[in-house]
C-alpha cells in the first residue's frame, strides 16, 4: 500500500484508457477493501485483456461465465457485466467524438482540485460525474465510487499537508 500511495494514488492521470481501467477497478472495489483489488490487479488485467475497451466490449456470455470461474478476480456477475458495459459506453463516447479524459477533466475544471481539512466521501462534482457516466451507460459509478476514483487518479488531491504528495501540489 505504501508503494501505491507514493507512486500512484493521487497522481493526475490524463490517459483515457488508464482512467477507464481505474474506474472499472474502483467499481469492483465497491464493498471491499482497495488492498484486495490491488492484490488482484494483475489478474484483473489478464482477465480483462489489459483493459483494452475494444476487446472487453466484445465479451459475451461465455466470457462472463469464464470470468465467474476466475479465482484471481472478484467474481461478481454484476461487476463483470458492468465492466463489459463500461467498455461499450467508453467506445460509444469515443465514436461520438467524446474523449474520456477530456470529458472528466473538463468537468473538474482542467486541473487537480486541492482539498484541505475533512476529506469527504463524495462531493457535488462526484455526483455530477456519476450522473453523467450513468447517462452514458456506465454502472457501479455512484458518487462515492466516483469520488474514490477521483482521488486515485488525481482529479482531487486529498493528500494531507504533511504528506510529500500534499506538499508538492
Amino acid at each position: 500500500m505504501i508503494a501505491y500511495h507514493d507512486e500512484e494514488w493521487g497522481v493526475p492521470e490524463y490517459d483515457s484508457r488508464a482512467l477507464w481501467e481505474k474506474l472499472m477497478l474502483d467499481g469492483f472495489q465497491a464493498g471491499l477493501s482497495w488492498s484486495i483489488i490491488l492484490r488482484k490487479r494483475d489478474a484483473f488485467r489478464k482477465a480483462f485483456r489489459d483493459f483494452d475497451p475494444k476487446k472487453v466490449a466484445r465479451f459475451d456470455e461465455a466470457d462472463v461465465l469464464r470470468l465467474l470461474q476466475d479465482s484471481g478476480i472478484v467474481r461478481s456477475r454484476a461487476k463483470i457485466e458492468a465492466t463489459i458495459g463500461g467498455a461499450r459506453a467508453y467506445l460509444k463516447m469515443k465514436e461520438e467524438g467524446e474523449d474520456f479524459s477530456a470529458f472528466v477533466w473538463k468537468m473538474a475544471g482542467g486541473k487537480p482540485i486541492r482539498h484541505n481539512g475533512t476529506v469527504p466521501v463524495s462531493s457535488p462534482l462526484s455526483e455530477e460525474i456519476s450522473k453523467a457516466l450513468k447517462k452514458r451507460g456506465f454502472k457501479f459509478v455512484g458518487p462515492v465510487i466516483v469520488y474514490a476514483w477521483m482521488q486515485a487518479v488525481g482529479i482531487v488531491n486529498d493528500h494531507t499537508a504533511e504528506c510529500f504528495r500534499g506538499r508538492r501540489r
